[in-house]
């Protein structure tokens, strides 16, 4: 029987702006002192932990973590731009309440569709999954009976465990992700997948 490759994908620290729910996507915003704090308590979590590669966002808020975490096991971080949040388009760095008062229609129409619509210039939710679940398999694949750190962001870990239970992905807001958290993905040989921890 061979092991099942774990997955330990962890959310990213808190962020600056974090006060008012906001979009950041893909913009590059920086990490908060609780957020770096912690970085600091997942090191020591993971620490009795036998990983032995690690995959993160190329974003500074997770690739920043995932040094953190990894230096105590000689690993050195792959970033791959893939693991990025959601391309929010014209909305990232905006506040709910800006883009509700600049963009109301679009904004209701988003909320009507969360999987298909796109704001402008940005992505939707099967854009995201289509660059993202494919390096988890990779992963997976590479990385048999091992036991990997993914460093990602709330949406993309939603979408990933999503994948892992087999939601759809219109469930996306079912699922917490909190700044830090930690979830634990077992992918099994014969393509069972069991999600142990969710948002610990």
């Amino acid at each position: 029987m061979t092991p099942a490759t774990r997955i330990y994908l962890i959310r990213h620290g808190q962020v600056a702006g974090h006060d008012q729910p906001r979009y950041n996507g893909q913009t590059d915003v920086g990490l908060t002192d609780i957020g770096l704090e912690q970085y600091h308590v997942l090191k020591e979590r993971l620490a009795e932990k036998p990983l032995s590669a690690c995959y993160t966002s190329d974003l500074s808020r997770c690739a920043i973590g995932a040094e953190i975490i990894c230096g105590q096991f000689g690993i050195e971080p792959v970033r791959r731009p893939e693991l990025r949040e959601l391309n929010i388009g014209v909305w990232e760095g905006l506040t709910w309440k800006e883009i509700t008062q600049r963009w109301p229609v679009e904004w209701q129409a988003r909320l009507d569709d969360l999987v298909n619509y796109r704001v402008p210039r940005g992505e939707n939710l099967l854009d995201v999954q289509a660059r993202v679940m494919p390096v988890i398999a990779e992963v997976v694949e590479r990385h048999k009976g091992q036991e990997i750190l993914v460093v990602g962001h709330g949406g993309v870990n939603r979408i990933v465990l999503l994948n892992a239970i087999g939601a759809p992905l219109a469930g996306m807001f079912n699922i917490e992700q909190n700044y830090g958290c930690l979830n634990i993905i077992d992918y099994h040989a014969d393509g069972r997948v069991t999600v142990k921890l969710l948002n610990g």
